[in-house]
């Protein structure tokens, strides 16, 4: 139904002189639903931009894993080196021959070499599930920045859907009596 404007040039097209505002209700239920809908599809990818925020930060504190666990792991290396030289040292001052491989002297240096190895292993392996939880963690919060911005869309789409619909069902008289 078209609007009826009062004329400027001194008549009015409607006798009664009222101007017909019935268009003002169903363009103000779109204008809101339409508002609606931008600020649910705006919040839904603010989400995704946070989750995908935090898991770039999950992916590089993986990387600083891997990376202090490699820097710890020479660290233990570099002492283990130096606990043997320093038994090497003791063992020869009292005069007992530290390369005879029948020694004990030869046992205690790979004992300790063994020993320092596996500390260095398992100084890796930790950091490696340290990296890897982060990557988890990395993970899910891209799935959760993906659901949010789907969210997001299917609730301005679902706002929109249902102000049509509503607009619709008035207009036509649907779901009356």
């Amino acid at each position: 139904m078209a609007a009826n404007w009062p004329d400027t040039q001194g008549g009015s097209p409607d006798p009664a002189g009222k101007l017909d505002l019935s268009w003002l209700g169903p363009f103000a239920t779109l204008l809101g639903a339409g508002s609606s809908a931008f600020a649910q599809n705006r919040a839904g990818e603010a989400q995704r931009e946070m989750y995908e925020f935090n898991a770039r930060v999950a992916d590089f504190q993986a990387v600083d894993a891997v990376e202090r666990g490699d820097v710890l792991a020479k660290r233990r290396r570099r002492l283990t080196s130096q606990v043997i030289g320093s038994q090497r040292a003791g063992l020869a001052a009292q005069g007992v021959d530290i390369n005879d491989p029948n020694s004990s002297a030869v046992d205690v240096q790979a004992d300790a070499r063994y020993l320092g190895e596996l500390d260095a292993i398992t100084i890796q392996n930790n950091a490696a599930l340290e990296a890897w939880g982060f990557r988890v963690q990395a993970q899910d919060f891209r799935n959760r920045g993906r659901y949010a911005g789907m969210t997001g869309t299917a609730g301005a789409t679902q706002t929109l859907l249902t102000a049509g619909s509503s607009l619709l069902m008035a207009k036509y008289g649907m779901g009356k009596g």
